[in-house]
């Protein structure tokens, strides 16, 4: 059925389609930086924990001498099965949420919105928990606390799109006829308030060996925060120039 009442309007069917496509496209951009830029820093932390395997157990628990169930050539290929498949399922989510906020959308310009969605996700599901808990390469983690810094890291993620909502019912409970400083500050306001709270109540983990290369670490943790980036910034975009297109082509015959 129409998002709204006009017979124009896109289907449910019509958006999600297309939030897969970008979706997929998006990832396979991201895994393609991965690749690129992140594969070799992984590759680096690997031979890290290699070494370290003569002196005992690596970081994952394993003993010297055991080897991976996938090689290093099938990750390297499943890099890009992975990139595409969550860029799918992240595009997917997109167009849900986009479906899902048709009607409380203050601007009637559909790449304009759905580029606002990505940049909300970007921030709230990747940029807001980067800061709290950054990725690790391997050789760094202890494996008794891996439970426990997935749950806070997916709490994480989910608080952070909290905050980012705060912000916009922020934005939205100022008056559209004040200035629009004192509309960003309260926008900044509701989104610092929920991301504090958070970074404060959640525990911290500090697990990086004083060994470790400082700048190996910061350079992995880099280029996966590009890469998510790159997957966030390609479905906004994308996304967006599926939702012009279409909308230009619906006007095309009233403007006939």
């Amino acid at each position: 059925m129409p998002l709204s009442g006009t017979g124009t309007a896109p289907t449910f069917v019509t958006v999600l389609l297309r939030g897969l496509l970008a979706g997929l496209v998006a990832g396979l951009l991201a895994g393609t930086f991965a690749y690129v830029v992140g594969e070799p820093h992984v590759e680096a932390a690997i031979a890290i924990e290699e070494a370290a395997t003569h002196a005992g157990p690596t970081a994952d628990g394993h003993q010297h001498g055991e080897e991976a169930l996938i090689g290093r050539d099938g990750q390297r290929g499943g890099l890009f099965l992975a990139t595409g498949l969550f860029g799918v399922a992240m595009g997917g989510l997109l167009a849900s949420a986009y479906v899902l906020l048709a009607r409380r959308r203050q601007t009637a310009d559909d790449g304009r919105s759905g580029l606002l969605l990505a940049g909300g996700a970007l921030l709230g599901a990747v940029l807001v928990p980067f800061l709290k808990y950054p990725p690790n390469p391997p050789a760094v983690g202890d494996p008794a606390t891996i439970d426990q810094r997935t749950v806070t890291y997916l709490l994480m993620v989910v608080l952070g799109l909290v905050a980012v909502w705060s912000g916009s019912l922020g934005y939205r409970s100022v008056s559209e006829h004040a200035p629009v400083w004192l509309r960003a500050s309260a926008a900044v306001g509701g989104f610092l308030l929920v991301t504090v709270v958070s970074y404060v109540v959640l525990p911290s983990f500090q697990e990086v060996p004083a060994d470790f290369p400082a700048t190996l670490l910061w350079n992995f943790r880099l280029a996966s925060l590009g890469t998510q980036t790159v997957l966030w910034t390609g479905i906004g975009l994308l996304f967006a120039a599926l939702m012009h297109r279409q909308r230009a082509a619906a006007d095309a015959p009233l403007a006939g």
